[in-house]
Formats: structure tokens, C-alpha cells, sequence
């Protein structure tokens, strides 16, 4: 807190004498002083100077000590400066505007030596305590906000660690393997960091919560699950299941990273021409989410070894998804996985 000559204090008074009264009754205190004859003057002063009070008398040529008041209020940085009016005028309307227009205080002359020390002082006094307590009410303020991203930090780290949780549940159910699912994870991300209109936040959240695009398999009868050879019309009708199995699982939940899992199990089968499963969404009623790991599922299934078939090469896959762009995939994601290409085929060999 501010003390002695620390005190910068600005008297303005049309009258030479009342300036030099008031000096020598506060000057006992070491303030550091300023002068004004004028309130031109004084504004040009307080727009170029710190000031942590103003004595401003009422009645001068020119800009009278109310008009000065209005127009220091409208000074970004002196707005908070307490100023005390100094007058002859003791009627009730001339009190009462000074308040009004933003004065914290009057002094009447001729001046009382103890008045001015006590009033002065006092404000002094108020206005740093104000400032300390903003101070305060500042640091509070970051501290809080610090302690809610170290809590939300917290609740996402926690979040992760059940989806990896659930991802492992995934592996030991499905022929997919851990690998798939962390390839599938990077795709998805690249893709999204490729489509420039995705936040960061959104970017993190697909790459986070992609493992789980298949988690309502945990649901999916094991006969039919692990079946080497192709599936009956009827097992294919109780596979489809898995997307809407998987968004029940997680539709409950209000986290921004399950929620966004919920939305991937359910919609990542969807396609673009409406034909896909489980509710014929088609083109942009798919959620980005989705369109985004359909292309990032199928790619990394088509180019690698599954039990009921062989590895297809990458020229093949993509020759796959091309020519049906527009019809299961979003034709401007199957762009920028062709754009791309060199840097999806680097994921697959890492």
C-alpha cells in the first residue's frame, strides 16, 4: 500500500492563495503535489499523470469543477482517482451534484487545517484499500480459474483412462486388435486437423474418444462376433446392433468426451447416401464425427489382415473408398485422405 511521497495528489484552484493554504496544511505528510489553475490544465495533467487524489474546486473560468469531474470519469485510467470537491458553495444542490457527478467528498473554505489532513487522509486511506481488495478479488479470480482447468484437466484424464479401460474390454472381445484401434484413433485425428474447420478441442475429442466406435460389440453374441467365415443374413441383422448397443452405453453420460464417443458408436456405420445403418442418416445429417471414422475404420480394416480376410494394399483400399465417394463416404473427407495420402500411409507403418 501507497504512503508518503508516494502520494501523487493534484489541487486545482483558480486562486493561487487556496493552492498554497492547502499545500502547507498537507505538505506535513510528504505527499508529491501538483498544480492546476484551471480545469483545461488539470484534464491535460490527469490525461499524461498518475494521481491517486484530486482536490478540485468548483467555481473557475472556463470548465467548472463539476464539468472537469464528468470528464475525468471519462478517462480510462482515472475513473477509479477520488475526487474531493473544495467550495464556498455549502447549499444542499451544489453538494448534492458534486456526488452526482462523481466526487466523493466536499471541503468547504476557508479551509480547517484538521477537516482537510482527516479528509484527505481518509480517502487516501479508501482508495488504496480498494485497490488492494481488487487486487485480491484479481487473484482470487485466476486462482479459481486455474483450480477449475486443473479439475476439468482431472476429469478428462479420467475420462481417458475409462475409455482405455474400455478399449482393452473391446480387445479381448473383438478380432480387432489394440493396434487397429490406436490407428484408427490417429487417422481420425489427422483428418480432422485436415478438415481446418474442426476446433482443437474437437480435434482432441474425436482422437480421444474414436476406441470406442465399436463398443457396443462388448454386446454382440461371441459365436457371431469371432465366426471365421461370413455371416448369415440373420447375424448380420443381430452385428448391426453394435451401433445403437453402443450409443445407449454411453448416451447417458454428459462429459464432452463421452458424449462424443456416444455420437461415433452410433453414427459411424451412417452413409453418405442415407443407405447405412442404424438410421439412414444421409450427407451432413451424419455428424462430422461419424463421416469421419467411417473413412478411418474402413481404411485401416480394408489394409490389414483380419480372420476373415487377407491385407489389401493400400492403392486398393483407396481405389475402394474412391469409388465410393459420395456414396458411403463424405466425398470432401475422401479428398483429403487422397491429398494426404503419404501422411495416413506413415501412420499405418508406425
Amino acid at each position: 500500500m501507497k504512503s508518503g511521497s508516494d502520494i501523487h495528489i493534484l489541487i486545482v484552484d483558480d486562486v493561487s492563495e487556496n493552492i498554497q493554504v492547502a499545500l502547507n496544511i498537507l505538505k506535513e505528510d510528504s505527499y508529491t503535489f501538483s498544480f492546476a489553475s484551471d480545469g483545461e490544465e488539470a484534464l491535460d495533467l490527469i490525461s499524461s499523470q498518475s494521481f491517486d487524489l484530486v482536490l478540485l474546486d468548483i467555481m473557475m473560468p472556463k470548465i467548472n469543477g463539476f464539468d472537469v469531474c464528468k470528464q475525468i470519469k471519462k478517462i480510462e485510467q482515472a475513473q477509479e482517482i477520488p475526487i474531493i470537491f473544495l467550495t464556498a458553495k455549502t447549499d444542499t444542490d451544489s453538494i448534492a451534484k458534486g456526488f452526482e457527478v462523481g466526487g466523493v467528498d466536499y471541503i468547504t473554505k476557508p479551509f480547517h487545517a484538521n477537516e482537510l489532513l482527516a479528509r484527505v487522509n481518509t480517502h487516501i486511506e479508501l482508495s488504496e484499500s480498494k485497490k488492494e481488495l481488487k487486487k485480491y478479488a484479481a487473484e482470487v479470480e485466476n486462482k479459481s480459474k486455474l483450480q477449475a482447468i486443473r479439475l476439468a484437466n482431472e476429469i478428462e484424464e479420467n475420462q481417458c483412462e475409462m475409455i482405455y479401460i474400455l478399449m482393452e474390454v473391446m480387445e479381448s472381445t473383438s478380432d480387432e486388435t489394440g493396434q487397429h484401434i490406436r490407428r484408427v484413433a490417429e487417422t481420425c485425428k489427422l483428418l480432422a486437423q485436415k478438415t481446418s474447420y474442426l476446433s482443437e478441442e474437437e480435434v482432441n475429442s474425436i482422437f480421444l474418444a474414436s476406441p470406442m466406435h465399436d463398443i457396443g460389440k462388448i454386446a454382440i453374441p461371441k459365436e457371431i462376433l469371432h465366426k471365421p467365415g461370413k455371416l448369415t443374413d440373420d447375424e448380420m441383422i443381430i452385428m448391426k446392433t453394435h451401433a445403437e448397443k453402443g450409443a445407449d452405453l454411453l448416451k447417458n453420460s454428459k462429459r464432452r468426451l463421452t458424449t462424443t464417443a456416444s455420437i461415433i458408436a452410433h453414427q459411424h456405420h451412417e452413409k453418405w447416401d442415407g443407405s447405412g445403418y442404424p438410421r439412414g442418416l444421409k450427407g451432413e445429417e451424419i455428424h462430422i464425427f461419424g463421416r469421419i471414422v467411417a473413412i478411418a475404420d474402413v481404411f485401416d480394416a480394408l489394409t490389414h489382415k483380419r480372420q476373415y480376410k487377407n491385407a489389401w494394399s493400400v492403392d486398393d483400399a483407396v481405389a475402394y473408398i474412391q469409388s465410393n465417394s459420395g456414396s458411403h463416404f463424405d466425398p470432401s473427407l475422401v479428398k483429403l485422405l487422397i491429398d494426404n495420402l503419404p501422411e495416413f500411409e506413415q501412420i499405418m507403418k508406425e
